[in-house]
């Protein structure tokens, strides 16, 4: 069991790595909006604008505290 991650979540970490979501994508900056906005709401995660499908924010991944190698999009823990 991990323990939460008591640091808060580096501002750098807010933009997902390119190689979980490339800038090229289409709908990316509504992507990094809707992320910016479920952060400032203190949500956990937000709705995929192009899938539908829940996507974890990296500030709950971060507090969480580790990585669970299933590829998030918004995962603090990818090598950079």
């Amino acid at each position: 069991m991990s323990v939460p991650n008591p640091e808060p979540l580096p501002e750098q970490l807010l933009v997902p790595h390119r190689r979980r979501l490339s800038p090229n994508t289409p709908g990316y900056a509504e992507i990094l909006a809707m992320h910016e906005e479920a952060i400032r709401q203190g949500e956990d995660g937000y709705d995929d604008p192009l899938s539908g499908l829940w996507v974890m924010t990296a500030a709950y991944l971060w507090e969480r505290g580790y990585c669970c190698y299933s590829g998030c999009r918004h995962c603090p823990w990818i090598d950079r």
